[in-house]
């Protein structure tokens, strides 16, 4: 008998209240719809998709920061509860390594956070700083310092160590690269790559960087309004994309060798803006900026349809009597 997934999330959907100028109750906001994957332990799964898609309520709704409105999160085949024991088996790199940093606690106090939780001894918890500083490659004195004084990539370095700390079984990264220059983002990438392979992590990488996607991510799923229109293992979804969004988001992706632009889609780049989810259109939720937009996609939303093995995408023009002479 298999093991059961690290994760698995089962149609996980949540609303919020939308207000009015005034205060005043003006609909529902419908921020996650449905969304079901899992993640084997040891890998890297991607969660892509524009501002607004749904991918940090997700995280939020996984870490128990957001409760779901409806669906489930398994850990190991258990049903996730609230709380400490959460906590330690998932934890977080932010965004903004400023902002996730303490400025009033040296970098060795905000590490040892978590170890002080678990009310380790004061002399434990000074050698494991150190050596969670050897891991993200910082020299040990970088305990004494405080979040000031150190660079962009630094902060996310101690960051990372933080999150290792707690000895999670799935690390969430929320946009871990976006506020970090180009160079200093390959090198974050290189370090979580390598801790990946020596501490046999796990990793659920939120990004709208499909380029970064393709080199980290061994599976992606897409999401577009809170719905995922297409998952598969990476190499397949970028080599032959199905979704029109997807194709458009990867046809949008900067490249700079002849190699790079020749695995590009030739498709148009998606015009138009994105839906309010406080006000989603009926059917399927990307026609109203879909190049291929046909008869029953602005009433019906679509199902998955199976490409390949572990490959799906959620279009009509993907079932066997969709009017494939449609351009693509």
């Amino acid at each position: 008998m298999s093991a059961p997934p690290l994760l698995e999330v089962i149609g996980l959907s949540k609303n919020f209240r939308a207000r009015g100028a005034f205060g005043q109750r003006a609909g529902e906001v419908k921020a996650v719809r449905g969304v079901s994957f899992a993640i084997a332990s040891g890998e890297v799964f991607g969660l892509a998709g524009e501002s607004g898609s749904g991918k940090s309520t997700i995280a939020r709704m996984i870490l128990g920061l957001t409760a779901p409105s409806a669906g489930a999160i398994m850990i190991e085949g258990v049903e996730a509860s609230p709380g400490a024991s959460r906590a330690r088996a998932i934890q977080m790199v932010f965004q903004n390594p400023g902002s996730s940093l303490n400025p009033r606690r040296s970098i060795g106090q905000s590490i040892a956070v978590p170890l002080e939780a678990a009310r380790r001894r004061r002399v434990a918890v000074a050698a494991r700083v150190d050596e969670l500083l050897k891991m993200v490659q910082l020299p040990a004195d970088f305990a004494e310092r405080y979040p000031h004084e150190l660079s962009g990539g630094q902060k996310q370095r101690v960051a990372i160590a933080r999150a290792l700390a707690a000895e999670p079984r799935l690390i969430l990264l929320d946009e871990p690269t976006s506020a970090l220059d180009v160079s200093v983002q390959a090198k974050i990438i290189e370090l979580l790559q390598e801790l990946g392979r020596t501490l046999g992590l796990t990793f659920l990488f939120i990004s709208h960087d499909l380029s970064l996607m393709r080199n980290f991510a061994s599976r992606v799923g897409v999401l577009y309004l809170g719905q995922i229109a297409e998952i598969g293992e990476t190499t397949a979804l970028f080599a032959s994309p199905a979704h029109p969004y997807t194709r458009s988001l990867l046809a949008s992706v900067p490249v700079i060798t002849a190699e790079e632009e020749a695995m590009r889609p030739n498709v148009p780049i998606i015009e138009g803006e994105v839906p309010s989810p406080a006000n989603l259109p009926a059917g399927c939720s990307f026609h109203t900026r879909c190049p291929n937009v046909f008869a029953p996609c602005d009433a019906i939303d679509p199902d998955f349809t199976v490409i390949a093995a572990d490959h799906r995408a959620r279009c009509h023009l993907l079932r066997p009597e969709a009017d494939t002479t449609l351009p693509r």
